[in-house]
């Protein structure tokens, strides 16, 4: 019997998608390689943040489910690729998840079946990439089955827009293409742009978050600059955005981190320089967000000297280790580069975080965060989760650096 939808990878961005799908009354089905994954969604465990235990009883009971067998795809009138897009040992783009699921797909596509690919990458990898993999057992994309393109945009941890009221970017191998991309799209999601093409598309996702680094970029290099000058860097965001046009406002913080904002650029970047091309704006942009966690720990340093207390051998405590405040995700966080940096200069670290699991590289975590906040020589902020009680921070820390720009008081040290 078959299913309107097969999601490839139920991860952060497959497994909303699926619940979308599966809340608009289709009939989904997820196939994913780690057992792990699969036997939690098939308990009832989601290991997605915006994807409840909740949500996903309510999936089941409409049918869905989870599986390691490739089989289901055969199923399918429409396949969606969501696998992870990283950057491999030497910091170029890493396409083998998307090549593997593409290869998998191919070994069960039936003509008409649509396959859009989700995976963020740079312009041409749905033409140049998958669609040579899709048809290499004889189907043509565009003739015998639609091949799509329809960049991700979750943003975990969103409470206010989610697949449904995210507008979706939409495109195609041909017109056809794209209006069979559309239509699939359509059904669970409220607002539907079509791109010119699935370059133009795969484009545009790199675009909203290199425009994001960029951005983070330049209040991070004018935080350091206030620093440098004796200006409240706070103050100055805090002014700036109430103008109502013309200015979109970022803060600064440690770096940035997470699965899309450090990784796309460079993806940007790598297609650029194969094309003979240079984007000076966001080299810079790497070159500044990329010496932020060291400046961070300089900063430490530097409180720690102003009261008479050497980084080396100082008892660091550092609050937050996640990409963004209540998120569990530790990918690429910023957090880990400042405890390398702080590391080096021979502080001893420990850390706190109330939503991320243990991380292995830094050891446990402190359990009884009033009593490391009292014994560390110095304590820094840098994910300001909910369950941080700002004010306590600031009354039980010995040394205080918020990153966050979130703490009140003026005993305080702020970027």
């Amino acid at each position: 019997m078959s299913v309107d939808l097969v999601v490839v990878g139920v991860g952060y961005v497959g497994l909303p998608l699926a619940a979308a799908a599966s809340a608009a009354g289709l009939s989904v089905l997820g196939y994913d390689t780690s057992p792990a994954v699969v036997e939690g969604l098939q308990t009832g465990r989601s290991h997605i943040l915006d994807v409840s235990d909740g949500q996903l009883r309510a999936m089941r009971a409409k049918g869905f489910a989870a599986t390691a067998d490739p089989s289901v795809i055969a199923r399918a009138d429409t396949v969606v690729i969501c696998v992870p897009t990283g950057l491999g040992p030497d910091g170029g783009p890493d396409l083998s998840a998307v090549r593997s699921a593409a290869e998998t797909v191919s070994d069960h596509l039936r003509p008409g079946t649509l396959v859009v690919l989700e995976s963020t990458s740079f312009p041409g990898t749905t033409d140049e990439v998958v669609r040579p993999i899709l048809e290499r057992r004889g189907l043509v994309a565009g003739e015998d089955f639609p091949l799509g393109y329809s960049p991700e945009r979750i943003d975990p941890g969103n409470r206010r827009h989610g697949v449904r009221t995210t507008p979706k970017v939409v495109s195609g191998h041909t017109p056809l293409c794209a209006k069979h991309c559309a239509a699939f799209y359509g059904r669970f999601v409220e607002t539907v742009v079509v791109a010119r093409g699935t370059r133009e598309a795969e484009m545009a996702k790199l675009l909203e978050n290199t425009y994001r680094y960029v951005n983070i970029a330049l209040v991070n290099e004018i935080a350091v600059f206030c620093d440098r000058i004796g200006v409240d860097v706070w103050d100055v965001l805090h002014c700036a955005a109430t103008k109502p046009f013309g200015f979109a406002p970022f803060t600064p913080g440690p770096g940035v981190g997470g699965h899309c904002i450090p990784v796309d650029p460079r993806y940007l970047l790598d297609k650029a320089h194969r094309a003979g091309a240079r984007l000076g704006v966001v080299e810079a942009a790497r070159h500044v967000d990329g010496a932020m966690p060291g400046y961070v720990a300089g900063r430490v340093a530097r409180l720690l000297a102003d009261a008479g207390t050497p980084v080396a051998g100082a008892r660091v405590l550092l609050l937050g280790v996640s990409y963004k405040a209540d998120v569990p995700d530790t990918r690429e966080s910023a957090a880990l580069r400042v405890a390398d940096e702080l590391t080096a200069l021979g502080a001893r670290i420990s850390y706190h975080d109330p939503v991320a699991g243990p991380v292995p590289r830094l050891g446990p975590p402190v359990t009884d965060l009033d009593s490391a906040l009292r014994e560390c020589d110095a304590t820094v902020l840098l994910v300001p989760h909910r369950d941080y009680d700002l004010g306590r921070l600031a009354r039980s820390a010995r040394l205080l650096l918020d990153v966050t720009g979130r703490v009140p008081g003026g005993e305080v040290e702020r970027l």
